[in-house]
Formats: C-alpha cells, structure tokens, sequence
C-alpha cells in the first residue's frame, strides 16, 4: 500500500521546512518535495516607506545574512540616486560583504554540517549535533566559533554592530573605518588563516569516505548562475551575471545585472511558499539552475587570490568539465572563506582604506533601481520602484535560497530513491534526505514572498487521518 513519510522540520538549517517522500507499493519512493511552510511577505510590507530606509528594514529579512539584504537594498537605493559611490566606501562595502559570508560560511561547514561529516550520516542523532561535536573534538569545533566570531567582528568594527547593522546607506556607507579597527581585524587574519588550513587538510582527505553521498547529493546536470567581474573572475559585490550549463559552456557571457527580468521568471507551487525561479529561455522547470559557492567557483575563471586559486585547482579536478555534486558546496565554502581572507587582509591595506570620504549625496534621480550582490547561499536581488518623493510603490525581491529551490527539490527526490527504504526504513536514511538539503545551506527565514495571489489549500481531516475535504486557492 502507498504510504508517505513527512520529515517535519526539517533540523541544522536556518528557518521552517519540511520534506514529503511518497512512497509505492514496493516501498521505494516515487516522489519528494520540499516544502516551506512559513510565509513573510516583506515586498508587501515595505511598500510606501522612503527608500532610503530600505537598507536598514530589509536587513530585518534575515538573521543570519543581514548584510547581504543591507547591501542588495543599498546598491537598488544608488541606482535611484543615480551617483557615483566613493572609491573607499566600495572598498568597505566588499570587507564587510565578505565579512558577512566568511561568518555564515564558518556557522555551516562546523555548526551545521561538521556534525554529519565527522560524526558520520548514521551516528546517534542525539550525539550528532554541535554539542556533540564539542564533545568529541573540541579543537575543530573552537576552530570553528573562532571563525565565525571573526567574520562577525569584522562587521561589528565597520557597522557597528554584528546583526542588523545600518551603517552601508544608498550612496555608500555611513560613516569611515578607524585605524584601531583596521589594525585589530588584520591583527587576526593570521589565526583565522591557521585555522582554515586545518579545516582544509581535515576535509578534503575525508570526500574519499563518502562516496555514495557524492554521487547522489543533488549531483545532476543544471545551470549556473553568478557574478563575475570584468575578467571572469570570482564576484561578490558587483560585476556582471554569467551563466554556465553542464557542460561548461557560457550560455550567457555577462549581463548587466538590472536585466534580470529579461533572462529570469518565478514560479509557484502549490505545496510551498517558495518561489522557484528559472531561466526563461528553456522554460520551467527544464530552466533549472543552481547559485552559491559551488555555482560561483563553476562560473567564474578564477579567485584572483593565490591561496584561494591554488584550492581552486584542486575543487575543478573533482568534476570536469563542471564539478556538479552539491556535496562538493562544503569544499567550495572553504575555498571561499580563503578567498574572502585574502581579499579582506589585502583591501584593509589599501592606501585610502581610512579615508573620511564615504558617501556620495543626492535625491530621486531615477524612479527605479535594482541592487545585485552575492549572498552565501547565492545570487541576491532587490528591484524597487519609487514615486517622485521616493516612496517605496512595489519591490521584488529573489533571495538566494529561492534561486536553489528547483535543484534542491530534485535533490531531495534523487537522495531519497538512492537511500530510503520504505520496506526497512531507518533514521540515517532520513539523515542523508536532510543532509542534502543542509549541502546548499537554505535560509528559509527570508526567502518567501508574494508573487500574485499565493496559492491556499485547506485540508479537513477526520479524527482517523482520512482527508474529507479539500479547499484550494490557485496562484493565478
């Protein structure tokens, strides 16, 4: 008899989700989703606010990557201001972007992940967690708090404050960087270096030991998508968007970002919050495409770093002509925390680092503007639309995660059918089902939002568990 199991929710990612397996007659399954279950909704909340505040309240989007929405709602407020943003503050905005991914990148390789991979996908779910981990080898989980904690003060010596800072503004940043905290942050690149080494020759000895889950973690033909600069180097803050296929073939060499609408399109379904976007030419959801680390080392020629490309020659042997399993976005995070720690250590010693000459002033010049930047989890955009006394009239907003939705469901289906058995179920079945998930590092918390009218469905159920009724409310 067909039956269905729900993992709900699903643990060791940021936000509220859960994943359906259908399963046959046989016991295999025939199908999975993954579904959020929460909705926000801020493009509707932030309509009729002055733009400029939108930095600030798009911050509040999301815990863990405030810096990211800050950055894609300053970059959208610059181009409605239609100015040149001060050399120094460009410089600031690309330390405290990168601050930004080192940390989250730090919390999901050891808080989120390290748990699986040291302790293994079958260890007891009660020991598998980051008290666990503490427990059993506390120097990598140290390792690990020091570097998050290193991302964060980063962000808390330029803004201010480590989580829902205000301090990048349309125009650049608030306020200038101070000697003592330039010498503090360069005072701790050396251990933070030390301590990404050590995670290095920890993991890249371990792939070997994970072959099934190599080989069944969302490891799939798709597209990719990231920022490049003009050199086709890796892109975090600025650049054009490349877009890559399976084949390592550039299917679009480099648009201006702020033409998003001319390559993207979003798609609902029923059973999330989520949107799934795609790209338009090869319709949905043939269009699939992936973003993040993985995709950006993918897209891109080159770090630009030393330490960083060296890593990088290394990551392309594990896949040519393009490395697709997304267990390989763990090694990926890696070798972009390295990056970020070469371009934050060089940039800090600029010569004009410390100058007071951060923001460019203007008003409403344009009654639109898009802000682009690169996310941990992937590509970020903020479209807003102003009246002539710049308040907010309508915003879109694609968050990373949402970019990943249509790889992350096929990759909760392939995972499932590799290793769950209805017949003999088991928790570390389940554990791999969830695992590829934490691979891409979702961050639900902010990535669900209107589109039209979101689709509804009410189910009633009988005191047996038999579905009596249902209601639904279509997305068209």
């Amino acid at each position: 008899m067909a039956r269905r199991i729900e993992i709900n929710p699903v643990t060791r990612i940021e936000g509220h989700g859960k994943i359906t397996l259908q399963l046959d007659d046989a016991g295999k399954v025939s199908d999975a989703t993954f579904s959020i279950t929460q909705f926000r909704g801020f493009e509707k909340l932030a309509e009729g606010r002055p733009f400029h505040e939108m930095p600030a309240l798009m911050a509040r989007t999301c815990g863990i990557c405030p810096i990211s929405h800050l950055m894609a709602g300053a970059k959208a407020g610059d181009a409605i201001l239609a100015v040149k943003i001060p050399q120094t503050a460009v410089k600031l905005r690309r330390i405290v972007n990168l601050a930004q991914l080192f940390q989250s990148h730090a919390l999901s390789f050891f808080h989120l992940s390290m748990p699986d991979l040291l302790l293994g996908f079958d260890s007891d779910p009660s020991q598998r967690n980051l008290f666990g981990l503490i427990e059993q080898h506390p120097e990598i989980a140290k390792d690990g708090i020091f570097l998050r904690r290193f991302g964060q003060e980063i962000i808390a010596r330029l803004a201010g404050k480590r989580i829902h800072p205000a301090w990048v503004v349309p125009g650049g940043v608030s306020s200038p960087l101070s000697e003592a905290a330039r010498e503090a942050i360069l005072g701790d690149v050396p251990r933070a270096l030390a301590a990404l080494e050590r995670a290095l020759a920890l993991f890249k000895p371990m792939m070997a030991q994970f072959r099934d889950e190599i080989d069944s973690f969302a490891n799939f033909d798709s597209l990719y998508l990231g920022l490049v600069d003009s050199q086709g180097r890796l892109e975090h803050y600025d650049g054009v968007l490349r877009l890559k296929d399976h084949q390592g073939q550039i299917v679009e060499g480099g648009f201006d970002p702020s033409r998003y609408q001319e390559f993207l399109t979003e798609q609902i379904e029923p059973f999330s919050y989520l949107k799934s976007p795609y790209y338009t030419p090869l319709g949905y959801p043939q269009g699939m495409y992936r973003v993040g680390p993985l995709a950006r080392l993918n897209v891109a020629t080159s770090c630009g770093t030393p330490q960083a490309d060296a890593e990088l020659a290394e990551f392309r042997k594990l896949g040519a002509p393009m490395v697709k399993s997304s267990f390989y976005y763990h090694y990926a995070r890696l070798i972009e925390m390295v990056y970020a720690l070469e371009t934050i250590a060089a940039t800090l010693n600029a010569p004009d680092i410390l100058s007071e000459h951060v923001r460019a002033e203007a008003g409403v010049n344009n009654l639109e503007g898009v802000g682009v930047t690169e996310a941990p989890r992937g590509t970020l955009i903020h479209h807003y639309r102003v009246d002539k006394r710049g308040l907010i009239t309508w915003v879109n907003l694609i968050i990373a995660t949402g970019n990943n939705n249509l790889a992350i469901n096929r990759g909760v289906l392939q995972v499932a059918q590799r290793f769950v058995d209805g017949e003999k179920l088991q928790e570390g079945m389940l554990n791999r089902v969830e695992a590829v998930v934490r691979a891409f590092d979702p961050c639900l918390s902010c990535s669900t939002h209107a589109l039209g009218q979101m689709p509804l469905e009410i189910a009633l159920v009988s005191p047996s568990g038999e579905v009596v009724d249902t209601l639904r409310r279509s997305s068209r």
